[in-house]
């Protein structure tokens, strides 16, 4: 028999056939779903202000002034009197029909503007004014002429205009959840009103809610100049602290560098209204011919209550 040697051999490589590659279909670009814009991180403004005058050992003179009365450039030379005359921060008020809060001088010169055609656009120029003349700017307004605006629209624009919140003499923190929301959303702040028949419980809302600082009145009743004032204020600036708010500003009555002073002596800042108006109105509640001395007499009060709150703590 023949032995047959069997011999394992390897097969023959074979060629690689190159691998085409496919082409890649393009997917089509879902569009990203629009995130509504998220809410400011900013300090509130008036609160750096308060901080700072605080730490200087002063309060701030707080002033108020209706924009459009008794008419617009007026309006605005009396706003940047004041503040070169030492306001801290200025309160913008919008004239409104039925401003069932305010005195007498006030609700003149309210009538007068609105009498003009004052429009709430407007103020939006007297806002970027006071910011530039270097006072902090707030809006006071009754909350129906904001609703009637629109709250995002206001917010919107009071924020692009550098101004630093709104003051909302008869919205409540219960009623006022979309300015809420707005007023976070730009970071601008949110001045309540408070008073000395505010229950405990209402004061720990409103200052939970507030951001800026807390207006507490200083008695009940409307606005307007007062030859006195009570001891209910203080009161009340002792309370809303104990509720949890950083600061407590006081307005209504005050009238004269002595009240400044005595007010000055525990608020965080001194409100000043109806004096500062009357000094554009003559005595029978009309605005005063001679405008030039009208704006000289309202740069002199101006400095005397600005005097007598920066003797309040001496």
């Amino acid at each position: 028999m023949v032995n047959q040697q069997w011999q394992w051999q390897k097969a023959p490589a074979q060629p690689v056939q190159p691998v085409q590659p496919q082409p890649v279909q393009p997917q089509p670009v879902q569009p990203q779903p629009v995130q509504p814009k998220g809410f400011s991180r900013t300090a509130s403004p008036v609160a750096s202000t308060l901080q700072a005058l605080r730490q200087e050992g002063r309060p701030a003179f707080i002033g108020y002034f209706p924009y459009g009365f008794p008419d617009v450039p007026t309006s605005l030379e009396a706003m940047r009197v004041m503040v070169k005359s030492g306001v801290d921060i200025l309160e913008i008020g919008l004239p409104y029909s039925d401003p069932v809060m305010d005195g007498p001088v006030i609700q003149a010169a309210s009538k007068c503007a609105i009498d003009n055609g004052v429009k709430v656009d407007g103020v939006f120029d007297a806002v970027r004014q006071v910011q530039a003349d270097g006072a902090r700017a707030l809006v006071m307004s009754y909350w129906n002429l904001i609703m009637h605006h629109g709250v995002a629209d206001f917010a919107a624009r009071m924020a692009e205009a550098g101004g630093s919140g709104l003051v909302t003499p008869d919205l409540i923190v219960d009623e006022s959840g979309e300015w809420i929301e707005q007023s976070d959303r730009y970071g601008l702040d949110r001045v309540y009103l408070v008073s000395p028949d505010s229950t405990d419980a209402r004061l720990q809302i409103t200052s939970r809610a507030a951001r800026g600082f807390v207006y507490a009145t200083s008695r009940m009743g409307v606005t307007g100049e007062r030859t006195s004032m009570s001891n209910s204020a203080q009161n009340l600036v002792a309370r809303v602290r104990h509720a949890g708010a950083p600061y407590v500003c006081v307005g209504i009555g005050v009238s004269t560098a002595q009240q400044a002073s005595q007010v000055g002596a525990y608020a965080d800042g001194v409100i000043v209204g109806s004096a500062l108006v009357h000094c554009l109105l003559d005595d029978e509640g009309r605005p005063r011919k001679d405008r030039r001395k009208a704006l000289d007499s309202l740069a002199e009060v101006c400095s005397d209550l600005r005097w007598g709150i920066s003797q309040s703590r001496k």
